[in-house]
């Protein structure tokens, strides 16, 4: 039985996370977005934010990504020196620091297509 709520948990959790992001992410932006209207009925100015280019989504990504792999990185590494199967977590730090560099990649190849039209 314990295998199985084991299981069980695993699944809604990989599942049920995500979906509990995606809802908490779209209800906040309708709340933003109804707040916004609200006060363009009454009159008031609102500012409006202006949205990140591609290239400053790209580097913003890539800069998050990469240092968050090279803290999770050294985490391991330095819990390794005690436990040396920690060493092993740490190479899968390798994925998310070639997701972040592929995005400084994405950055550059857009800011050398604007400048090239």
């Amino acid at each position: 039985m314990d295998g199985n709520f084991v299981g069980l948990a695993a699944v809604i959790m990989v599942f049920g996370i995500p979906m509990a992001a995606m809802y908490t992410f779209f209800r906040v932006r309708k709340l933003r977005s109804e707040e916004r209207l609200a006060a363009i009925a009454r009159g008031v100015e609102v500012p409006m934010q202006p949205e990140l280019s591609e290239a400053a989504r790209s580097r913003r990504s890539g800069i998050l990504l990469v240092a968050g792999a090279l803290g999770y990185i050294v985490t391991f590494t330095l819990i390794g020196r005690a436990e040396p199967d920690a060493m092993i977590a740490a190479t899968f730090g390798v994925i998310p620091l070639a997701i972040g560099v592929g995005f400084f990649v994405d950055h550059a190849l857009i800011r050398r297509d604007a400048k090239a039209h």
